[in-house]
Formats: C-alpha cells, structure tokens, sequence
C-alpha cells in the first residue's frame, strides 16, 4: 500500500512539472474577452476583482477547433491597427476554408447565423463587414466582447503557426477556477 501511495505521489508530481514545463501562463489584461476571460477594474469595461489568469500548453492540443480559446502571437498589423501587439487570447469562430462576414452584430458562417451563447447581447456591436473566406492556414478570431475587442475584423485572420496553444484552465483568482 505505502508502495502505491509512493508511486501515486512521485506520478502527480510528474504530471505537474511537465505541465509547468510546458506550458505558458497569461494574465488577461484588456476586456476583449469578459466576462468570459476577466480582467481588473477600473480598466476599462473590466469587471474582476483581479485579471484573469490561465495556463496554455506549448505542444498539447494543436488541433483548434471552433469555439476554442486560443493563445497566439498577433499578425503584424495586429500592432498597427490595434496599437498593440504581442500575445492575445481570443475564441476561434472561423476555421480555414470557412466563409465568415458579420450583419449587423450578427456572425454570419457560411452563409448562416452562428449561434454565440458565450456573447452577451448588451457585448456584441452593430458592425457589418463583407464575408470573407478564411485561408487554409489560418483561423478567424473574435473576443467575446466584441465592442471592446480588437481582433480578426481588424487584423485579418490569424496564421495556424502564429498559435501557442488551447487555453485549458483559469487558475487564478480561485473563484474563477475552470476548465476549458
């Protein structure tokens, strides 16, 4: 038995110095994403106590499907447009091959209103932009709240090697603890 609990031990040990090796964590700065992913107030549109923080493995799950979180670095014109570049997290909405535009506040995929229950209504803006067809190595991005979110409508879409990696959990503060 004390065998066992020796082994159990010396494995969640294991675990989590491979996941800490592996992985990046990011303090969610801006509220792109809120209330999804938050950020501090008094920033602005901020509604945390304190930012958000979540953990990104480097080499785990690669394959981005829509609706993931995602952790990348930003385009060029990322920095440009949006006055700030370097890591962002935003959801997936379009994969490559995808055709995607917006209607007023209204994601339109492939020709049909995408259902987005992760935005909130008083979250969307009234923005339309013609559709466009995401390119095969790339994903088409968008902060959950979309008013206050700079993001593939801005910079276009985001290269598939410019990704880090899935966000898989919000460690701090530990009333937000969550799996993703």
């Amino acid at each position: 038995m004390r065998r066992l609990l020796l082994w159990g031990a010396g494995l969640a040990v294991g675990v989590v110095v491979l996941v800490v090796l592996t992985s990046h964590t990011y303090r969610i700065p801006s509220a792109a994403m809120e209330p999804t992913l938050r950020c501090a107030k008094p920033g602005p549109g901020c509604t945390g106590s304190s930012d958000d923080r979540i953990i990104v493995p480097r080499f785990l799950f690669k394959s981005v499907r829509r609706g993931d979180l995602i952790a990348f670095k930003t385009p060029p014109l990322a920095r440009v447009r949006c006055g700030v570049g370097g890591i962002y997290v935003k959801r997936v909405v379009g994969l490559p091959g995808d055709r995607i535009g917006e209607r007023s506040g209204a994601i339109v995929l492939n020709g049909r209103r995408l259902r987005e229950p992760y935005v909130a209504r008083a979250r969307r803006d009234n923005q339309t932009y013609a559709t466009h067809r995401v390119p095969a190595e790339g994903y088409f991005v968008l902060g959950d709240n979309r008013a206050q979110s700079c993001d593939s409508r801005i910079f276009g879409p985001v290269p598939k090697k410019n990704v880090i990696g899935r966000v898989v959990v919000t460690y701090w503060p530990p009333s937000r603890i969550a799996f993703r």
